[in-house]
């Protein structure tokens, strides 16, 4: 009885701020805030919006109990009862602002590339348009000091990706990052800008005009709430985010020591190309990329590579965004999980693949040894399973779903 009182207590104060402010809030993006605000482990609030089939309202009114019980503990357990005041409602404003949204880890919209990783994050705020979020992209990374002909490099090749139709995803910072963004929108395509602060932070402020044209032709993505300043310890974890919205990831310039080299190798962690151009050996902001080609990412010296590598997976992609787009705009529902699992394609590969496949999960490794295929052609088939709901992935580990028999 006394944790339901405070918690009403806490939900109290907050309505009254938010109504002093003028804002007149969705029960269920207010909810979704607050559990992303509260900060801290994201398990417990993972399990927490699980336990409630990813109602976030549902979740929030369950109480301090049923926090408690899926591991919500100190100064986050007080930060989600008694949310501070000024960034929610900042939050919340920011929210009522047109093409503004939060995207919780169990929402339909929530980009299913993401959802692969091995830690998606459990809300996404996103600025401008939240489909390009499901768009075949393509990472394009590298040194925030570049060398001029780096610079020119990022910028061609991006611009090039969109001009094929591929959305390009970068980091907002200085040089390559930049570069690419610049690239996509003088093509005229879609660009995707993942930022290490919240949605309404210009970082680095040098790019606030670009951030301004990224939410308006793009689209900004954070898994931080608005007004969260930048951080060193935000970016590395931005990089996965980066590396798990895109087909493949392309280095085009990066030292040694780079956070490109991080989001490489998240990629190739998610089953994800990667990609390296080649530079001088006098060059040390290219001696990243060389170890990268040492250590088996592909070596391209044209746009057109990368877009002929990820054509397959790309395609497969938009063709089950059409297929759920169709079932939602006609009212059904989307074919249930399984409903196929008798059906293989006709491909020999994949027929291969799905042989080789078994209901218990089975490791990488194994699947290249009873196939003979390649771990990338692999991934890329078990990718176009996995969203097409007959295989699951978990850890590393791939399974056919379970068949529901008619009863």
């Amino acid at each position: 009885m006394e944790d339901r009182a405070d918690d009403a207590a806490g939900g109290s104060t907050v309505a009254v701020a938010v109504a002093d402010a003028g804002i007149a809030p969705d029960a269920g993006a207010e909810a979704l805030l607050r559990l992303q605000l509260a900060g801290g482990p994201v398990a417990p609030r993972r399990a927490l919006l699980a336990a409630h089939g990813g109602d976030a309202a549902a979740a929030l009114g369950a109480g301090l109990r049923e926090w408690r019980r899926h591991g919500i503990a100190g100064e986050q357990l007080l930060a989600l009862a008694k949310p501070d005041r000024a960034a929610l409602v900042r939050g919340l404003a920011w929210l009522a602002q047109p093409r503004h949204r939060l995207l919780g880890c169990h929402d339909p919209d929530y980009p299913a590339l993401l959802r692969r990783i091995a830690s998606p994050p459990l809300v996404l705020a996103v600025a401008g348009d939240a489909t390009l979020l499901w768009h075949p992209s393509v990472a394009v990374v590298g040194s925030r000091a570049p060398s001029a002909g780096g610079a020119d490099n990022a910028f061609a090749f991006a611009r090039a990706f969109a001009a094929s139709g591929l959305a390009v995803a970068s980091g907002m910072a200085t040089g390559i990052d930049t570069a690419a963004h610049a690239g996509a929108l003088a093509a005229g395509g879609a660009t995707i800008a993942v930022l290490g602060c919240g949605p309404d932070v210009a970082y680095p402020r040098a790019n606030a005009a670009l951030h301004a044209r990224i939410e308006a032709h793009g689209a900004i993505v954070s898994e931080h709430a608005p007004g969260t300043h930048a951080h060193a310890s935000h970016f590395p974890s931005r990089n996965r985010i980066i590396a798990g919205l895109s087909l493949g990831t392309l280095v085009v310039e990066a030292a040694l020591r780079s956070g490109a080299l991080i989001t490489a190798r998240q990629a190739g962690d998610a089953g994800r190309e990667v990609f390296a151009l080649p530079g001088s050996i006098h060059n040390p902001k290219a001696r990243g990329c060389h170890r990268l080609l040492r250590d088996g990412a592909a070596l391209v010296e044209s746009p057109n590579e990368v877009v002929q590598a990820l054509a397959p997976v790309a395609e497969g992609l938009a063709g089950f965004l059409r297929t759920r787009l169709d079932a939602a705009g006609a009212g059904a529902s989307a074919p249930a999980p399984g409903a196929q699992d008798d059906l293989s394609p006709a491909d020999p590969d994949h027929q291969r693949l799905w042989q080789a496949l078994g209901h218990d999960p089975t490791g990488m490794d194994a699947l290249v040894s009873r196939t003979g295929l390649t771990a990338a052609r692999l991934s890329s088939m078990l990718l176009l399973m996995e969203l097409e709901g007959r295989v699951v992935s978990e850890h590393g580990r791939y399974a056919r779903v379970r068949t529901r028999k008619a009863s």
